[in-house]
């Protein structure tokens, strides 16, 4: 699978990897149908910093989440 290519497929991978690592309640931030394709590269970059970082602070994840709230649709 290549996440640089924009898909919904890997949309939806990189949502779902997201809602495991950052072990979110709400879970209906991360539905594939809320984002816009033509926003696929600002959640790559968010998948790409959390997979770096591994695990985020609550202060972080916080800060992660108002970030995803500003690419959905």
């Amino acid at each position: 699978m290549d996440l640089h290519i924009a898909s919904k497929e890997n949309m939806e991978f990189i949502l779902e990897e997201l809602t495991k690592q950052l072990d979110v309640a709400n879970h209906s931030l991360f539905d594939p149908d809320d984002y816009d394709l033509n926003k696929y590269n600002d959640l790559k970059s968010l998948f790409d910093m959390v997979s770096k970082t591994g695990k985020l602070s609550p202060m972080e994840t916080e800060a992660f989440i108002a970030e995803l709230k500003k690419i959905r649709k």
